[in-house]
């Protein structure tokens, strides 16, 4: 279909890893129905932290009308270091508490769903004024 591949981000805080929720798979599903390359991409909340060096993402990728967990040394994420730098430094300076997600949204409109001041942030630590590329 196309070379966009759309992926649904699930974040894991009282679920274990090796098991999306069956709302996470049906909107997976619903989403590789229209992009062939859609993946599911989770992150594991206990893995959450400044000082934890691996990535905390677990993806599947739909094969045979199932999803399947991918190897983790198969998936390679490009800049991890300065992301796990600037998430740290959010962490630190409490702005990681800016984040909005879609159900907040849901529950007050006023809330900003896109995160233009998270964006907006996130803009500034990474910019090479900052050390970062």
């Amino acid at each position: 279909m196309t070379s966009f591949c759309p992926l649904l981000f699930n974040i894991l805080s009282c679920f274990s890893p090796d098991s999306p929720t069956p709302c996470a798979l049906k909107i997976a599903d619903k989403i590789a129905e229209q992009f062939d390359n859609a993946v599911l991409l989770m992150l594991d909340g206990s893995k959450m932290s400044p000082d934890y060096r691996v990535p905390p993402i677990v993806m599947y990728e739909r094969k045979d009308s199932r999803w399947i967990l991918k190897d983790k040394h198969t998936i390679m994420l490009r800049q991890w270091e300065e992301t796990r730098a600037i998430a740290g430094q959010m962490l630190e300076s409490g702005d990681h508490s800016l984040l909005v997600d879609f159900d907040s949204h849901l529950d007050d409109i006023t809330k900003d769903w896109t995160n233009q001041k998270l964006n907006t942030k996130i803009a500034e630590l990474s910019s090479p004024a900052n050390g970062n590329i």
